[in-house]
C-alpha cells in the first residue's frame, strides 16, 4: 500500500508545473503538490491531540478543543470563523472501570464503561454472568429471565476495507444494554466492537428504549471476551460469576458547539460547499484517527483550493461537536441552517488512510459531474463506484435537505483496530496516506466550488 502512494507520489513530481495567468496554481498541480508535501492537516491533528487531548462532547475539554480550532481557523486565514453553541445532556465515565470474575475461575478483565451506562455505584455490584453469542440470541430469551442477571453479549466482527462489519457487530454495543434491561438485566456486558487483539475495551455510545431504565453497560477488550467465552465453556452447570463497577455520572444540560469557517468565493449568492468532520472525541483518546485528522483533511483541502485562485462557490469547513456521544452537533447543525441551501456536502470521518473509492449519490442524474469527478481522482488510486453516497454522521443538514452527497471512501481495513480506545493516537497516522487523502479532496472540492450549475441527486 505504501509503495504504491510513494510511486504515485514520485510519477507526480514528472508532472509539469502550469499556472493561470493571474499567477495561480492550477488545480490538478495543487492535488499534485498536495500528495508530495502537504503539511497542513497533519499541523492540525498533531496540534489539537498535543496541546488539547481527549475533548468528549459537552465538558470543558471539547471546550478546549473548539477554542483552539476556532484560533487554528483564524490563524490560517479562514472567514466568518464562529462557534456556534447549542445544548446538550452530558455523560461522562466516572473514575472506575473494574470487572472481575469471582468465580469459578478468578481473574480481572480489561472494561470501559459505554456512553450512557447508569452507575453500578461506588460499592459494585455482583451477580451470575449470562452468554449470549448474538444479539438475535438475547433478543429471543423469554421476557423476565434476566433478572437479576448480568447480560454477556459477543459477536463476531472481522477487518473489512469497507467497514461494513460495523453493521453488522454494532448492534451489540447500539442495543444489546437496552434490550436486556427490558428482560430484567442489571447490568450488560459486551465483546467491543473492534478487531484488535489488544488489551484496550472499546466504548461508544449505547442507547435505551424509552420507558427503559438504564443500566451499567460497559465493554471489554477483545482478548478478554475471548478468556470469558473460554470459561463459560469450562464452567459446565456452574454459575460464572462477576463483580462489576462502573461509576458514570450525568452531568446535567452543558454547552457544546459547532465551528465553522469558511474560505469565501467570488459569489457568495451561489450555496456553498460543505465540508464536515467532528471535533470531539471520547474521553478515552485523543482521537488522531477519529476524527482529528478528518478536520485537517478538508480544511488542507479548502486552503489547498483557495491557492489557486478565488473559487466560485464559497467552501465552509464544519467540524461538529458531540458527534460521538449522538449526532448531537449535526442535528443541530440541521435544526440551525435547514434553510440554508448547499450544493453538495462531503465529510471525512473514517480515520486517516488512502481513499479508494469515489461514490456520490448524483451518477444518474448528473452522470457528467460525477464522471468528471472520478476520473479527476483516478490517478490517485482511487475507483469509480456504483454505490450511492448516504454522506458521513455530520451532514444531516444535506440529507434533511434531500441534497447532493459525496463519499470519499477511506481504507478502514485498521480502522476498527484504533476506534474509541486508548490507541486512537497520533503515531498511528501514516503522513504519506494522509496526504493522499488532502490531494484527492483537494482535487473533488476544487471542482465542486467551480461547478456553476446546481447539483440534484
Amino acid at each position: 500500500m505504501k509503495k504504491s502512494l510513494l510511486a504515485l507520489g514520485a510519477l507526480s513530481l514528472a508532472l509539469p508545473t502550469v499556472a493561470h495567468e493571474s499567477g495561480s496554481i492550477d488545480l490538478p498541480t495543487m492535488a499534485d503538490k498536495a500528495l508530495q508535501a502537504d503539511t497542513i492537516a497533519w499541523d492540525f491533528v498533531e496540534g489539537i491531540t498535543t496541546e488539547v487531548g481527549p475533548r468528549q462532547g459537552g465538558t470543558e475539554a471539547e471546550a478546549r478543543g473548539r477554542a483552539w480550532a476556532v484560533k487554528w481557523l483564524n490563524d490560517h486565514g479562514f472567514a466568518n470563523v464562529a462557534d456556534e453553541p447549542f445544548e446538550m445532556e452530558t455523560w461522562v465515565p466516572g473514575d472506575m472501570h473494574q470487572a472481575e470474575i469471582i468465580g469459578p475461575f478468578s481473574q480481572s478483565l480489561v472494561i470501559a464503561p459505554l456512553g450512557n451506562s447508569a452507575s453500578t455505584g461506588d460499592e459494585g455490584i455482583t451477580a451470575q454472568v449470562v452468554e449470549f453469542e448474538t444479539v438475535a440470541a438475547l433478543r429471543a430469551a423469554p421476557e423476565g429471565s434476566l433478572a437479576g442477571k448480568i447480560a454477556y453479549i459477543s459477536h463476531e466482527m472481522r477487518p473489512t476495507m469497507d467497514g461494513s462489519h460495523y453493521g453488522f457487530a454494532g448492534p451489540a454495543r447500539w442495543v444489546g444494554a437496552g434490550i436486556a434491561a427490558s428482560k430484567g438485566a442489571i447490568a450488560t456486558v459486551i465483546k467491543s466492537v473492534g478487531t484488535d487483539y489488544h488489551r484496550n475495551p472499546h466504548t461508544g455510545g449505547t442507547y435505551f428504549p424509552e420507558g427503559v431504565s438504564p443500566i451499567p453497560a460497559g465493554a471489554i477488550s477483545v482478548p478478554d471476551a475471548e478468556n470469558l467465552e473460554r470459561m463459560f465453556d469450562r464452567a459446565g452447570d456452574r454459575p460464572v460469576m462477576m463483580k462489576l463497577t462502573l461509576t458514570s455520572q450525568l452531568l446535567g444540560t452543558t454547552t457544546s458547539g459547532n465551528v465553522v469557517g469558511e474560505i469565501v468565493g467570488r459569489d457568495p449568492s451561489l450555496p456553498p460547499v460543505l465540508l464536515a468532520c467532528h471535533l470531539d472525541s471520547w474521553w478515552n483518546a485523543p482521537g488522531a484517527f477519529d476524527d482529528g485528522a478528518g478536520c485537517g483533511i478538508i480544511s488542507a483541502a479548502a486552503l489547498n483550493v483557495s491557492r489557486t485562485g478565488q473559487s466560485l462557490r464559497t467552501i465552509r469547513v464544519l467540524m461538529a461537536g458531540a458527534e460521538e456521544v449522538g449526532l448531537v452537533g449535526s442535528i443541530a447543525y440541521s435544526e440551525a441552517h435547514i434553510d440554508e441551501p448547499f450544493v453538495v456536502g462531503l465529510e471525512s470521518d473514517f480515520g486517516a488512510d488512502r481513499i479508494w473509492r469515489f461514490e456520490s449519490n448524483f451518477r444518474e442524474s448528473n452522470p457528467d459531474l460525477h464522471a468528471k469527478l472520478a476520473a479527476s481522482v483516478a490517478r490517485f488510486g482511487v475507483a469509480d463506484s456504483t454505490m450511492t453516497a448516504t454522506g458521513g454522521a455530520d451532514l444531516n443538514v444535506i440529507r434533511d435537505q434531500g441534497g447532493a452527497l459525496i463519499d470519499l471512501q477511506q481504507d478502514g481495513t485498521r480502522y476498527f483496530d484504533l476506534h474509541h480506545t486508548p490507541d486512537d493516537t497520533l503515531d498511528k497516522i501514516d503522513p504519506v496516506q494522509l496526504r493522499q487523502n488532502v490531494a484527492v479532496w483537494t482535487q473533488v472540492v476544487g471542482i465542486l466550488a467551480n461547478e456553476e450549475a446546481p447539483i440534484k441527486p
